[in-house]
């Protein structure tokens, strides 16, 4: 199949791009890598009158630090996440899961914005959003405001953007000495969507956990944080009575939706196994 016909339209600033969307009401779209956008074009599950191209607007783009947060302009292409120096030292997580997005044609393309915006729940950068306790900065006609990462995604592919809105930068909490990281999934071929996967971020004392955010994707419509097994281990030394506690509460933290690929239960195993080996990692660091 074809794209519909439409118009289009290149905004050189967010202003620019905000007017654009606002004359064309709900019938307009922002496009920036387009790895989402373009087959959905094609597939005609979207046919919106005007397309605005956003990659042109240099406020989007650049990773520079900002007080104690990361400021990652919303056009910074996946490729970046494992190129980028200060993603490397003070956004760790996001460049261990950057290898495991798609393929490099793809990430050579993708942006972290769009893909914070799609939400897809089988997504990783959607999911470390959560596990960093990111902040999602949004324009819109209305004005600037910043979104917790925990308040952004409300179910499958919703979030908290409202109309005419779009994501400007995502800022990251600048990764700390006391601080551990680790990041996996589980998929039948390298590039595939994951059956399950999830990063972690750990602040400790020694062996002490003393705060810790587990995200998870592929369980779920939205990226998953799992509080339950999260509040199994806060406090408390990361051994392995501790780590089987918080697989074992993972059955009440995650409800992986009946699919024809997985069925539920063998997802819900899954990531108890990942979650295993996940805290085995931060184990071995200390």
């Amino acid at each position: 199949m074809k794209a519909r016909a439409f118009s289009y339209f290149r905004a050189a600033t967010i202003d620019h791009a905000l007017d654009a969307h606002a004359r064309a009401g709900d019938d307009a779209r922002f496009i920036a890598g387009g790895q989402s956008l373009v087959p959905a074009l094609s597939l005609r599950l979207q046919a919106p009158r005007l397309l605005i191209d956003i990659t042109h607007i240099d406020e989007l783009r650049g990773v520079r630090r900002d007080g104690d947060s990361l400021r990652i302009g919303a056009l910074t292409r996946h490729c970046e996440m494992l190129s980028e120096p200060l993603i490397a030292e003070f956004a760790p997580l996001l460049h261990a899961a950057a290898p495991f997005v798609a393929h490099p044609a793809i990430r050579n393309r993708g942006t972290f914005g769009g893909s914070v915006a799609l939400a897809d729940p089988a997504s990783e950068f959607p999911a470390m959003t959560l596990a960093l306790d990111a902040e999602i900065e949004i324009a819109g006609p209305s004005g600037r405001r910043r979104v917790k990462a925990d308040d952004f995604f409300i179910d499958l592919f919703e979030t908290a953007l409202r109309p005419g809105e779009l994501i400007t930068a995502i800022y990251v909490p600048l990764f700390k000495a006391d601080q551990r990281f680790a990041f996996d999934e589980l998929a039948r071929r390298r590039g595939d969507y994951a059956l399950v996967g999830c990063g972690i971020m750990a602040t400790c004392t020694g062996e002490r956990i003393d705060d810790i955010r587990i995200s998870f994707f592929s369980v779920g419509n939205t990226p998953m944080r799992v509080k339950g097994a999260e509040a199994s281990l806060i406090g408390s030394d990361l051994n392995a009575q501790r780590i089987a506690a918080a697989q074992g509460a993972l059955e009440g933290d995650l409800a992986p939706p009946e699919s024809d690929e997985v069925p539920p239960a063998m997802r819900l195993h899954l990531a108890r196994v990942l979650l295993g080996r996940l805290l085995g990692r931060l184990g071995e660091d200390a």
